[in-house]
């Protein structure tokens, strides 16, 4: 247990989390939709960052009859859910050069799992940027003193666990997204950052997540054989597991 990693980590999850239901609603929209630019009753939404930064919060509409102007998840539940996260990495990783990688990743990382379960969706705004960025800020990482992993062998897990998801993807097509292939690139990273173990553990674990979710969905039929099933989430899931595991064990 590393205490003063752990609390300032948990902060920053804290503060990160809040930002996220914004993105999260002008995200979760279907392919061929353009990004949500107003809330629900139709006002644009302000904020910096071209609207992308700011509350969930409509302040026209809590001026209006109803009353209140919040929309989409509540800021209070993303922040404890970014902050849990952020807390069980730091505890796990300690005061390394990667825990800032992998704290930087979490909020991106939720937004996407986010996403994907709201409208089976990994948009490219964000699975590109993260496995780029991972690979470069594990780069800089490896420079530090201290790390506990291998530039090399990160990418070479990317290229790995990407190249996976991509054979699945052209063997059966209908059963997985393009996106979930984007999104293994920069999980491959991560976890091959500590090891080929910890790599196969972590997409192990994914694929244990979903299958056991795609067998309970089917077991109280809210689903069937043929329908389509946000996996992205079980990704994440499985992807933290192992990196909480390659930094007890590191």
């Amino acid at each position: 247990m590393h205490p003063l990693p752990t609390v300032l980590a948990a902060a920053y999850g804290a503060v990160a989390g809040l930002l996220l239901p914004r993105p999260l609603y002008r995200l979760s929209v279907q392919p061929e939709e353009p990004w949500r630019g107003a809330c629900p009753r139709g006002h644009r939404l302000p904020g910096s960052a071209r609207g992308w930064l700011g509350a969930a919060w409509c302040r026209e509409c809590a001026a209006g009859p109803a009353g209140s102007g919040a929309y989409g998840v509540r800021a209070p539940l993303a922040a404890a859910v970014t902050a849990l996260v952020c807390a069980g990495l730091a505890a796990a990783v300690g005061a390394r050069p990667e825990l800032a990688v992998w704290a930087l990743l979490a909020p991106p990382g939720l937004l996407l799992a986010a996403v994907d379960r709201a409208v089976h969706r990994l948009p490219d705004v964000l699975t590109l940027p993260m496995a780029g960025g991972t690979a470069a800020l594990l780069g800089v990482g490896a420079l530090l003193p201290g790390h506990a992993g291998s530039w090399p062998r990160a990418l070479l897990g990317g290229v790995a666990l990407g190249g996976a998801y991509f054979l699945l993807f052209v063997v059966s097509p209908g059963g997985m997204g393009f996106g979930d292939v984007k999104l293994a690139l920069a999980l491959g990273v991560a976890l091959g950052w500590y090891g080929w173990g910890v790599l196969v553990a972590g997409a192990c674990a994914g694929v244990l997540l979903g299958g056991c979710w795609a067998v309970v969905l089917m077991a109280t039929r809210r689903a069937g054989r043929r329908s389509p099933m946000a996996y992205g989430p079980f990704m994440i899931v499985g992807a933290g597991a192992g990196l909480v595991l390659g930094g007890l064990g590191a």
